[in-house]
This record gives C-alpha cells, structure tokens and sequence, in this order.
C-alpha cells in the first residue's frame, strides 16, 4: 500500500513538499517470531516476548512484540518512503508515543502520517520544522501505536 499524496520522489522532497493537512499511507513489513524473540532477547526480555509457550499464560495469551521493536518497524517505514534522502536534516523529539494493541507474530504493519504543521525557522531560514502524526496500522487497518514526530528539513527555496 503507497498512497501518498506527495507531487515529488523521496528523492527531491524539501520542506516545502510536506503540506499540512495532508495525509500519506505507506507500507508494508511483515512481522516474524524469529525477529520479535530475537529483537527482545536483546532489549525487552519478557516472557510475552520471548517465550511463545509462557505468553500462552500472559494476559495477552500469546506472543507479541515489544512497543520499541514496533516503533522501530515503524521508524523502517518512515526512512523508506516519508523522510526526505536529499533534505532531512534530524529530529529533535518524538511526543504521545502509545501502543494501541499487541502486535503478533505474522502481522503486517504499514504507517499512515498525517502531517500537522510544518514552519519555517525563522532563526535559520533556509530549514524549517515538520510535526507528523503517524499511526501504525496492522493488517486488518487496526491502529497499533501512534505518535507524533518532529523532524527537521531543508527548504528548497534558500533565502
């Protein structure tokens, strides 16, 4: 799913390409066990993560993935299709960070971003601040993990 509202590639789009009010759908990855058992191993190592017969007694009743692997699924999707490769410059902050609903072992997540505000810095004019709201769906359009990103983009009109 690439449904995108964006009149320019990933490959020139500069600030002034993210219109507030607009809306871009983008995705899919897929979501294995292998990855969610390894990916908590490393980082979340909870029963509900890292063990598929223990889960089985967990209040989610089987495994899921831990919030950070799905933000970083997430984040996958955003680099791939959202974020400028020619003007993004970083991000100060994310904010409202949620996880909705467990994420489970042969779901398929995509992203749908909402772009909120976008300014120009007035301090430094030749970038300006992009606030987006971006859901993470899974394969039945359920929410799974929202949030609101902060990113920083160089203008294609330098003043």
């Amino acid at each position: 799913m690439n449904n995108s509202s964006f009149k320019t590639p990933i490959t020139d789009r500069y600030f002034e390409d993210y219109v507030p009010g607009s809306k871009h759908e983008f995705g899919s990855i897929a979501v294995t066990q292998d990855e969610i058992i390894s990916f908590a191993h490393k980082f979340d190592p909870q029963d509900f993560h890292t063990d598929p017969e223990a889960a089985k007694q967990t209040i989610f009743g089987g495994l899921i993935a831990s919030g950070f692997h799905t933000a970083g699924l997430m984040m996958r999707l955003y680099a791939d299709h959202y974020l400028s490769r020619v003007a993004s410059l970083s991000s100060p902050g994310v904010d409202g960070l949620r996880w909705k609903q467990p994420v489970r072992p042969g779901d398929e997540l995509s992203i749908r971003v909402t772009i909120l505000e976008a300014r120009r810095s007035s301090s430094k004019p030749d970038r300006g601040i992009v606030k987006s709201f971006i859901e993470v769906l899974n394969q039945k359009h359920e929410v799974v993990m929202t949030m609101e990103a902060l990113n920083l983009l160089r203008c294609r009109d330098r003043v």
